[in-house]
């Protein structure tokens, strides 16, 4: 028996968008919670255009990942910045490419653009153009004896020829009727599972499905500046979704358990974002208060450590998370290159900005008498201090030989 009989059949069902609402109410409201706490959060275009950048590479990772594409070292950064495919090197970069185009063009899709046959085929042909076409031809249905199967178990896609084509249109017709009788987010993900369960194309169909997806979660209010990465989310838990997929074909395409885990994932993603957006505020008014009350030191050998410090932190702002020291001796080797003993210098600057409570410096003991100290901003330290505070913990600085960490001995 070939692969394709032995495949759990694929078979149109009698509703396009069943699920038990009952299950789904608190993935619902959880991830309409989320959306709204990302679009009212406070923040500066030009933060946000650089944290969508990474959104889109995570998003083009993501499903091109999920589908086995393999990235070295910079081939992403070079596939998403290439201006065509043939300025990529291998397919995975090619796919890449074709998909950052294509996340492009749907950022620009109308929104009152009905999502109908036409526009799933032009976003199939864009998704494959350049990369799969050698595989299926762009924006065309299976015909023929061009049958597929995906997933596991296997399953096999809608029957190649009519009962493909039927079921393709049918789907079109279910977005524009049925399926405007439930939330944005349940539309979004109910395209996504029925346009993967047809697998209407030769290839590309999991690229294309998400790639939908994501342009109905732009309609319902993640659009602009708020995009965010599903396939990232999908990719991450490939097992769960491949899984839940299959769960719905099972249950006779009760669609509930994909959606409380696309659901869960709109959430998760959010948050991720948002996490993100908040960290942006709150360096900038770390950035605020430090030039506030630094600058403020009066004499001329105050304001020289003033610059000094003020670097230090900036650069510390623009890295994410802790920093072992030995690599902060590298990364602020220019800063303090003109000192006579660079090294001591960076560890009193560190010492006075600790006992101010502008970093936290962390001792992690990884092997016997060889500590290793990490060092992080205090991001909510402009919340905990005040200037009367700060100039009093300012006059009252320890001498440097009574510094806890690390003394000139000890480098």
């Amino acid at each position: 028996m070939s692969a394709v009989k032995s495949a759990i059949q694929y078979f149109k069902p009698d509703n396009w968008i069943k699920y038990d609402r009952e299950e789904v109410f608190q993935e619902l409201t959880d991830a309409k919670a989320a959306i709204i706490s990302l679009r009212t959060i406070p923040y500066q275009r030009r933060w946000v255009e650089e944290l969508q950048k990474m959104q889109l590479k995570m998003e083009v990772a993501g499903t091109s990942k999920i589908e086995g594409a393999e990235f070295a070292g910079n081939e992403l950064e070079i596939a998403i910045k290439a201006e065509a495919p043939e300025d990529t090197f291998t397919r995975s970069q090619r796919q890449a490419n074709a998909v950052t185009r294509t996340y492009k063009m749907i950022a620009a899709v109308a929104t009152n653009r009905p999502v109908d046959t036409a526009l799933m085929c032009q976003i199939h042909s864009s998704i494959v153009t350049g990369c799969d076409d050698d595989k299926c031809a762009p924006g065309e249905l299976r015909k023929g004896d061009q049958n597929v199967t995906f997933g596991k178990p296997t399953h096999r896609g809608a029957c190649a020829g009519e009962e493909c084509r039927a079921a393709f249109e049918k789907l079109a017709h279910e977005l524009e009727t049925s399926f405007k009788n439930h939330d944005p987010l349940i539309q979004a993900l109910a395209l996504h599972y029925h346009l993967a369960a047809i697998h209407p194309f030769g290839d590309g169909n999991g690229r294309t499905a998400r790639a939908l997806e994501a342009l109905l979660l732009q309609r319902a209010g993640l659009k602009d500046t708020l995009f965010i990465a599903m396939s990232n989310y999908y990719h991450e838990e490939r097992e769960k979704y491949l899984d839940t997929l299959a769960q719905v074909r099972a249950g006779n395409c009760n669609l509930t358990p994909f959606l409380k885990f696309g659901l869960r994932g709109i959430t998760q993603q959010c948050g991720r974002l948002y996490k993100a957006i908040r960290d942006e505020v709150s360096k900038e008014i770390f950035r605020n208060l430090t030039r506030e009350l630094f600058v403020r030191l009066e004499s001329t050998r105050k304001r020289v450590i003033v610059r000094r410090q003020l670097s230090l932190l900036d650069k510390l702002l623009n890295i994410e998370g802790a920093v072992e020291f030995s690599k902060m001796v590298q990364i602020f080797s220019d800063v303090y290159k003109t000192r006579k003993n660079p090294v001591n210098a960076l560890i009193r600057d560190l010492n006075r900005l600790s006992y101010l409570g502008a970093i936290r410096i962390t001792k992690e003991e990884k092997t016997p008498n060889n500590p290793v100290y990490y060092i992080a901003v205090v991001l909510d330290w402009p919340t905990q201090i005040t200037e009367t505070e700060f100039f009093a913990k300012l006059a009252h600085l320890p001498k440097s030989k009574t510094y806890g960490f690390l003394s000139a001995e000890e480098t």
